[in-house]
């Protein structure tokens, strides 16, 4: 419960102190590509439960529909603000969201799409211990 309650409570802090750098990448976002400014992601969380992973979108409208691909640095996909706000780490400010639904927690393991964590699984089976807790940013 204490470590639901800190959540909560950093998290409403985060948000409120980081609300102008929220307006400001958003238009920035919006200035470079349009809406939506927001990219959501199934992601699995305790108890192997999905949930929707909340970032800022840095990648081209529709780029996500050639399927499952990784992304590196150079990827065309990125759009210019993507490109700083991936290097900076600003486009995972707003898993802070996710926080206060319930779906993360401040700390925790990065929560991760199914199709690695069965890859990972048959790796090393233990892996599925990391879903009896709530994932972190």
């Amino acid at each position: 419960m204490l470590k639901r309650l800190f959540d909560i409570f950093f998290s409403i802090i985060i948000l409120i102190l980081l609300f102008p750098l929220f307006l400001i990448i958003s238009l920035w976002i919006i200035i470079d590509d349009g809406f939506p400014v927001f990219y959501l992601q199934e992601r699995i969380g305790k108890d192997f439960k999905p949930f929707k992973l909340i970032k800022f979108r840095t990648m081209y409208k529709d780029a996500d529909k050639k399927g499952l691909l990784t992304v590196s640095s150079k990827d065309n996909r990125i759009t210019p603000s993507g490109y700083y706000l991936r290097k900076f780490k600003l486009d995972e400010l707003p898993q802070f969201i996710n926080v206060l639904k319930g779906d993360m927690s401040v700390v925790g393991p990065r929560p991760e799409r199914e199709y690695y964590i069965q890859q990972i699984i048959q790796k090393a089976p233990h892996y599925k211990l990391l879903h009896k807790i709530k994932p972190g940013i």
